[in-house]
């Protein structure tokens, strides 16, 4: 009896003991001596054409094709693989991933696009594991695959990765999960080679070269308060993690410098100081007193409403005096956000909506064009699936609103500074204004639909909360002013230096740039290890604790760290090149571990704009580092291994500083 094989490929190849083509069936007798293989190009270009085999002889390609693409693996491992781990330095996961992602083509080469799925092991077996076997499972147990289960495809996953001097061994658990131990030889390669090269070759890559974040923006003439502290903070730290990666970020900050406000701030300017311009910061006083005096003003005389109402107009049309009088306003406001700006050591650049007011009228018209703006009840809207009020983006009375603007900024960033990832920051309130911009850029085109790269974000936030558990405020119910509430920080900051005896033993300069450090960390930290959707309470005492998860312990943390480096006599430096790092105690391959997961972990931060995750790793890396010190059998001076575990303690504060660094935080280096 004759069995069919079925087997598509490509019309050029080469004959073999039968001819065949691209359609044809291939008989012969099973008592034959089986036919040589065809080549491995054409094997290739059937499974890359995706070519169903029939099953009868499944079993038999499939043994060809593995051990040739292992043994073309093996080459590949020499060549394009090293330019592959190149890529994802530093990435233990992502390293992984590659060397997967080739056993999973040879174990199931029907199967397109089978992305391998890659975690941390939470378990006992292993460092890292593939997760892949149970789902492959569900998508080939009816095509008459040779597995048998779960299990099998495990097996056949770990019985076909390639050769790599990373995993030291591989096991198979449960339900197929493929679960690796790393070598121990090559963590310490590569978190020597960190030492020596720098972290910076360990940032994480992500496909965007450009990116805007829209973060603080504050009103002018408005004090800034904790809403807008949450925005500085979050904003300037995903920046700085962008910028890590090697993203151009621009930072902008999109202030409240335009709008009906400014006619009876103008108004009651010209009012209070006829020669305006010799007005300044100190002649005004309190930014917000003034601006409460003009909106009281403006609600209770109606003279002065008209023509607070007539400056606006004015203002907007050009003319001179008014626009020179708005510039006044807006640059003593400026002079109080640098105050808290500069405390925070925060760099923006203004772009604010006067910016983006001139290029509203287009934007307008280029939507009414394609259809999407329409009337309705005097205003013109556009209307977003889904959301049962419209977007309104000019008002009943001709003027435009925060959706004109958003709509002209969002338009601008694409278009004129090519960003490929939007991000803005504010809190959750807005999240439905961002959602409905985004939805009409979407139907006007300007976004992909998805979340398909160029992209819009909006990094939403909760509340700060007193300790009577209500919005954070003063005793007066005012909101509390930014530079008052980061001066409390450091003040507080510098008694508890004073009070340990450092004003005896340190110079005031030393005195006034720690309590700087530990201060206005403090204030960062508490606020970034929250999940930055959840509201948190703000409490002095608790940031200001030099135990449990909080700034001050890991700034103290990573400065007896420096000083265990101090105390050795020896020049790191000289040891990052000449020395040997080992990891054979457990403590040490643990610390060394968690180390290697510095750049997924950024990654995982930068992907879902989370800034506590970092938070999180940074404060488990200070814990498992004092596990490791604290154990006898792990001493470091005078140890027959002072030189690797010094190395180990170098790694460890190299990157406690650069996660410091991403979160915003000044080290410091003595206690």
């Amino acid at each position: 009896m004759l069995t069919p094989l079925t087997l598509l490929v490509p019309p050029a190849s080469p004959p073999s003991l039968f001819s065949f083509n691209r359609f044809s069936h291939f008989p012969f007798l099973p008592t034959s001596p089986p036919p040589p293989p065809p080549p491995l190009n054409v094997l290739l270009q059937c499974i890359k054409e995706g070519v169903k085999l029939d099953h009868c002889y499944r079993p038999y390609l499939l043994r060809v094709v593995s051990r040739r693409l292992v043994l073309a693996t093996k080459t590949q491992s020499i060549t394009t693989m090293a330019a592959q781990e190149e890529e994802c330095k530093g990435n233990v996961k992502a390293q992984l991933a590659k060397l997967f992602e080739v056993s999973l083509k040879v174990t199931v080469p029907n199967e397109a696009d089978v992305d391998p799925l890659i975690a941390a092991c939470t378990g006992k077996f292993g460092d890292y594991q593939c997760n892949n076997a149970m789902g492959l499972w569900s998508k080939i147990k009816g095509k008459g695959t040779q597995f048998r289960g779960p299990p099998a495809v495990g097996e056949a996953i770990k019985n076909n990765l390639p050769t790599s001097e990373m995993i030291d061994s591989c096991s198979v658990a449960g339900p197929g999960f493929v679960n690796v131990v790393l070598s121990k030889n090559w963590m310490a390669k590569s978190i020597q080679m960190m030492l020596i090269e720098g972290i910076d070759t360990w940032a994480p890559q992500p496909p965007v070269k450009t990116a805007v974040v829209d973060f603080s923006s504050p009103n002018i003439a408005k004090e800034m308060h904790v809403g807008h502290l949450r925005s500085t903070i979050i904003g300037d730290t995903l920046a700085r993690m962008l910028e890590f990666s090697k993203v151009k970020v621009l930072r902008r900050n999109h202030v409240g410098d335009w709008g009906t406000q400014f006619g009876m701030l103008i108004e009651f300017l010209f009012e209070k100081f006829p020669n305006f311009e010799d007005a300044t910061e100190t002649a005004i006083g309190d930014l917000q007193a003034f601006y409460k005096a003009s909106k009281q003003r403006f609600d209770s005389d109606p003279a002065f409403k008209e023509r607070a109402q007539q400056a606006v107009v004015r203002l907007q049309g050009g003319e001179e005096k008014y626009r020179r009088a708005w510039a006044q306003i807006c640059e003593i406001s400026r002079t109080e956000f640098h105050k808290v700006y500069q405390r925070l050591g925060v760099h923006l650049e203004e772009k604010g909506e006067s910016f983006y007011n001139p290029y509203i009228p287009g934007v307008i018209e280029g939507l009414t064009k394609q259809g999407l703006v329409e009337e309705s009840q005097g205003a013109r809207v556009i209307f977003i699936e889904g959301i049962n009020i419209p977007l309104i983006v000019v008002k009943s009375d001709g003027g435009f609103n925060y959706a004109s603007t958003d709509l002209a900024a969002l338009r601008y960033r694409l278009n004129e500074e090519k960003a490929e990832w939007i991000i803005y920051v504010t809190d959750v309130g807005q999240q439905q204004h961002f959602d409905m911009v985004f939805k009409a850029a979407k139907r006007a085109g300007w976004l992909p639909q998805g979340d398909n790269y160029p992209k819009a974000s909006h990094v939403g936030f909760g509340l700060v909360l007193g300790e009577d558990g209500k919005r954070f405020r003063t005793r007066n119910t005012e909101v509390v002013r930014l530079v008052d509430l980061l001066d409390e920080a450091k003040n507080r900051s510098k008694a508890a230096l004073i009070e340990r005896g450092k004003g005896e033993e340190w110079t005031e300069e030393e005195i006034e740039s720690t309590a700087d450090a530990v201060g206005y960390g403090a204030v960062k930290y508490a606020d970034l290890k929250n999940n930055r959707l959840t509201n948190y309470t703000f409490n002095f005492d608790q940031m200001l604790n030099d135990k449990g998860n909080t700034a001050v312990y890991l700034l103290y943390a990573h400065a007896r760290i420096c000083s265990i480096i101090r105390r050795s006599g020896k020049d790191v430096e000289e040891l990052k090149n000449k020395g040997t790092l080992v990891l054979e105690h457990k403590d040490e391959r643990d610390l060394g571990l968690h180390l290697l997961q510095f750049a997924e972990v950024v990654e995982e931060a930068c992907t879902n704009l989370l800034p506590n995750v970092v938070c999180d790793y940074l404060y488990s890396l200070s814990e498992i580092f004092s596990k490791f010190y604290s154990n006898p059998e792990c001493k470091v001076i005078g140890s027959d291994k002072e030189t690797s575990r010094l190395l180990l303690c170098e790694a460890t504060a190299v990157v406690m500083r650069k996660c410091f660094n991403l979160l915003g935080i000044t080290p410091i280096y003595k206690i």
